[in-house]
């Protein structure tokens, strides 16, 4: 059975309307704190593309109000389920803006196990947004995707594999430091800005590093500021797989 759903989501940012609109209504933007690598025709009717690992997924732009709403809807599957987000932009005095988000479609029939993975997501994505927001103002990031799958490794296993590839103590809080060394990229050395029971992230003078880490899989979406990226899709895939091996 397919099941349809909503998720709505708040938050204030520290940056005007139109920075807000860059970052989730332009390719480059998304890149900067989402996922994969994306495309967005600039206007109603157009393609919106995300690239994860090689998997596309297309969306149609059903709203492109520049600084106010932005949206977009997946095709409708035989068993009818769809994905829609809508982006809703609002400035307020002071230069700050607070962004609506409304996640909405239909799901299939594992839909209450994928309902809460979404529901559990948007407060760590809108964090990121946050961070880039805050941290990288005016810059776009290069996205790097690596998985790795865990096999029956127990979460707690496939966790503690990931703190001491980062150096970090246990449990891992807010304000720690972490150091990683991919081998032929630079040492990554920053704070930890988020830690749950199913992600990590630090951040770094020149990026943001996200890891998940989800029954069977890891996954890493992280978003590179500096101007050394290239080889460091391939260098993140080699760290994950040898933590994991």
């Amino acid at each position: 059975m397919t099941h349809p759903f909503e998720i709505e989501q708040e938050t204030t940012l520290s940056a005007g309307p139109e920075q807000v609109w860059e970052a989730i209504a332009t390719g480059p933007g998304i890149d900067s704190w989402f996922m994969g690598r994306n495309e967005v025709e600039p206007r109603e009717g157009g393609t919106a593309a995300m690239d994860t690992g090689g998997n596309r997924e297309e969306s149609v732009v059903t709203a492109h109000e520049p600084g106010k709403r932005f949206a977009t809807r997946t095709a409708t599957a035989e068993d009818g389920r769809f994905m829609a987000f809508e982006y809703l932009i609002e400035g307020r005095d002071g230069g700050s803006t607070v962004l609506r988000i409304v996640h909405s479609g239909v799901l299939g029939d594992d839909w209450q196990d994928e309902y809460d993975a979404l529901r559990r997501g948007w407060p760590f994505h809108l964090h990121t947004l946050r961070e880039y927001l805050a941290h990288f103002p005016g810059r776009t990031g290069v996205p790097v995707f690596a998985l790795a799958p865990s096999g029956e490794q127990p979460g707690q296993q496939v966790r503690a594999a990931l703190i001491r590839g980062l150096s970090l103590p246990s449990p891992v809080a807010v304000g720690a430091r972490a150091h990683a060394e991919p081998a032929g990229l630079p040492p990554v050395d920053g704070e930890v800005t988020w830690s749950d029971d199913e992600r990590i992230e630090v951040r770094t003078a020149d990026g943001l590093y996200t890891f998940h880490h989800f029954p069977g899989v890891v996954l890493m979406f992280h978003h590179l500021f500096g101007p050394d990226t290239d080889g460091a899709e391939a260098a993140w895939q080699h760290w994950l797989t040898g933590l994991l091996a």
